[in-house]
Order: structure tokens, then C-alpha cells, then sequence
């Protein structure tokens, strides 16, 4: 059982990643929401709100582009080769993942409507939620991949998108983070489509293969960013602070992997999480080891850059920037 972590100990230390990498300025491109890496062949995207952006995990060199959408770009992981992330229409009520074949993005200016670079999923039960206006729900934005809630870090990855959740001080039905799993295992051949904004497709799994809860006092916006760290077997949450009085209002959560959902009225609950107040709402990325980069936006001129910084995990919050 201690040999997946023992591994990620071995296999990633401070010096295989630069302690800072940066990216931008990006005309018209929206801030940096999510960053995703590709370790095996030391890439990295990050994306901004109607842009994704593929460099080198070493010099930070851009190795390609992909824009031409107008949708909402938000968190990003990695998995199995390729890169997704949540994409919003909100206007039309369609929600999306992105699964974009980052192995393909070798220029810039490469445009995502009209190619094979980008395919999408529906998700209806977030547009149903959001329709209704169910849980504060505003869409979505954060997704990792990690085991079932309450099962061994070693078992199936679901992909894990969490709920946008809109800010409202008087309602008390918008307290919960809400996280859906999916198993992703025939997604591309049953319901992937191109992207095309014209007319945009209805083509997704009829329900979430999980639906959780976790208590937090209500944020601005919901889970900005998500990520798991399969070494400790944590679940992080990065989110804009909430304005609720009676709640501490932080910026960061930690939700045990390990211990099981309780059934409860509103549905299955997560174990109550831990927080802090540390920036994590624009890019958060699990490297093993203990190690994450966090990543702060920058504007300039209107343009938008992002930085990422190498962190350590200290089971209290994250260090300070290592150098």
C-alpha cells in the first residue's frame, strides 16, 4: 500500500521543476483560471478565460495556442494524455468539459471551433441545476481526477468537476461545495463532439456517476480551482472568499479522500474540511511528492500573465514559495 507514495516521493523532488514559471502578457484573453501539467513530456497549459496556452515545463517557451472560442475556460487537468476542463455557455445553458489533445497544439493561433483539437461533453445535471437555480448553482469550474469519495487512493480515477456557486448572503441553500464524479472510460466514442458555438450540442452522460456535498459557508463563485494529491490522499479546493457572516470566509479547503460520505438530507456529505486563508483560486497543481505549483494573476497594460510558484504541502497549508 505505501509503494504509489513512496514512488511519487522518489520521482519528483524541487529540483525537477523551476521554482517559478510565467506566462503572458495575453491580449484580450481573460485571467488565468487553471493550470495543467504533462509530466512525462514536461509540459505545461494553463488556461485563461478564452485561451489555452501549451509551454515548456522547463524554460517556460510557448509551444502553442489554442483560441477562437467565446466560451469560459476554467480549471484544467491532466489525464491519459489528454487536457480537460470545464467550458461555460451560460447564456445557453450548456456546460461542458473540454477534452483537448494537447500532443496537437504544436502552434500558435491554433482555433479550437472547426478542428479535431477540442471535442466536448454535455453535462446536463449542471444545466438542470443551473436552470433551476438548485444549490446557488452557477455553472461549473473546477476538475481533477482521483479515486471515489471514501475509497484507497490506488483505485478507478473519476473525473471530478465542482459546481460554481453564486454568491448570496440571504440564501441558506448555497452553504455547500457540490461535487460530481464521473467515470470517463467511454466518453470520447459515445458522447464527445466538436465544438461548434452555433449550435451547441446536447451530447453527455444523463447523470453523474456521484453527486457530493461539502459544508463551507457559501463563496463567491464556488471552487474555483480542484485538485488531488494522491500522496496524502486529500482533496484541495481553491475559491474566492465568501462574504457570509458567521463563517470563517477562507480561501482554501482540504477534504479528507479517505473517509466515506454520510447520507444525509441534502444528499452525501463529505467529511467537514479543514481551511486557510491562502491564494489558490487561479491555478493549483499536484507534482507528487508534496510539491504544487499555485499560481497568481497578473495584469499589465490590459494584458493578462500568470506566474507559477512552487509550493510544499505541509499538511497545515502550503510553504512558502521554494527556491
Amino acid at each position: 500500500m505505501l509503494l504509489p507514495f513512496l514512488f511519487l516521493l522518489m520521482a519528483a523532488g524541487s529540483e525537477d521543476f523551476p521554482p517559478t514559471l510565467q506566462s503572458g502578457p495575453w491580449p484580450g484573453a481573460g485571467h488565468v483560471q487553471g493550470v495543467a501539467i504533462d509530466q512525462q513530456n514536461r509540459v505545461v497549459y494553463y488556461s485563461f478565460t478564452n485561451l489555452l496556452v501549451k509551454a515548456d515545463l522547463a524554460s517556460g517557451r510557448v509551444l502553442g495556442t489554442l483560441g477562437g472560442f467565446h466560451g469560459h475556460l476554467g480549471d484544467l487537468a491532466f489525464h491519459d494524455g489528454r487536457v480537460y476542463g470545464s467550458l461555460e455557455y451560460k447564456d445557453a445553458k450548456a456546460f461542458y468539459i473540454a477534452i483537448i489533445d494537447g500532443a496537437k497544439i504544436t502552434s500558435p493561433k491554433l482555433r479550437a471551433q472547426g478542428s479535431d483539437l477540442m471535442q466536448t461533453v454535455y453535462l446536463p445535471e449542471v444545466a438542470a441545476d443551473f436552470t433551476s437555480g438548485k444549490y446557488g448553482c452557477s455553472g461549473i469550474d473546477g476538475v481533477a481526477f482521483g479515486p471515489r469519495f471514501g475509497e484507497a487512493a490506488a483505485g478507478k480515477l473519476y473525473l471530478t468537476v465542482a459546481y460554481g456557486i453564486f454568491e448570496d448572503v440571504k440564501r441558506t441553500d448555497n452553504d455547500h461545495q457540490v461535487l460530481l464524479q464521473y467515470d470517463i472510460a467511454d466518453w470520447e466514442r459515445k458522447y464527445a463532439q466538436p465544438l461548434d458555438e452555433s449550435a451547441p450540442h446536447k451530447s453527455g452522460p444523463a447523470n453523474a456517476d456521484g453527486k457530493y456535498f461539502v459544508y463551507t459557508g457559501n463563496t463567491k463563485f464556488g471552487v474555483q480551482n480542484l485538485e488531488y494529491d494522491a500522496g496524502t490522499h486529500t482533496w484541495l479546493m481553491g475559491v474566492y472568499a465568501g462574504s457570509k457572516p458567521g463563517f470563517p470566509n477562507y480561501t482554501l479547503f482540504a477534504v479528507d479522500g479517505r473517509t466515506k460520505p454520510r447520507r444525509t438530507e441534502i444528499g452525501l456529505l463529505l467529511p467537514a474540511p479543514r481551511g486557510w486563508y491562502q491564494k489558490a483560486d487561479v491555478g493549483m497543481v499536484s507534482l507528487g511528492g508534496g510539491l504544487f505549483y499555485l499560481a497568481v494573476n497578473q495584469t499589465r497594460d490590459g494584458m493578462q500573465s500568470a506566474e507559477l510558484r512552487l509550493h510544499r504541502w505541509t499538511g497545515n497549508g502550503f510553504s512558502v514559495t521554494l527556491h
